[in-house]
């Protein structure tokens, strides 16, 4: 995977951190991305949240309409990286 890590990353994440409420997030987004990035952002979050609850590529693919193979890119992240594990903890409460 290609290192995203530069300046201009930290401000977008700084900027995203700076927000207060799903209403600011829908703002925010909204003006940054097309209705497509969002929809597909949205639906590799599902898919990693699917995974992680122990449904196969078929159900994940009938239930979201997702390629096998940004499923298995999500899988990967899932297996290797941290980033799907802390949010969906997180987000399911188990890191509190």
């Amino acid at each position: 995977m290609q290192k995203i890590h530069s300046e201009s990353t930290d401000k977008l994440f700084e900027a995203i951190l700076s927000l207060k409420n799903t209403d600011e997030c829908y703002d925010f987004f909204e003006d940054l991305c097309t209705i497509k990035e969002l929809r597909d952002l949205s639906l590799r979050l599902e898919v990693a949240a699917m995974l992680k609850s122990g449904k196969s590529y078929q159900e994940v693919t009938k239930e979201t309409g997702v390629s096998a193979a940004t499923i298995c890119r999500v899988n990967k992240c899932l297996m290797y990286g941290s980033g799907y594990k802390t949010v969906l903890e997180r987000r399911d409460g188990e890191d509190e």
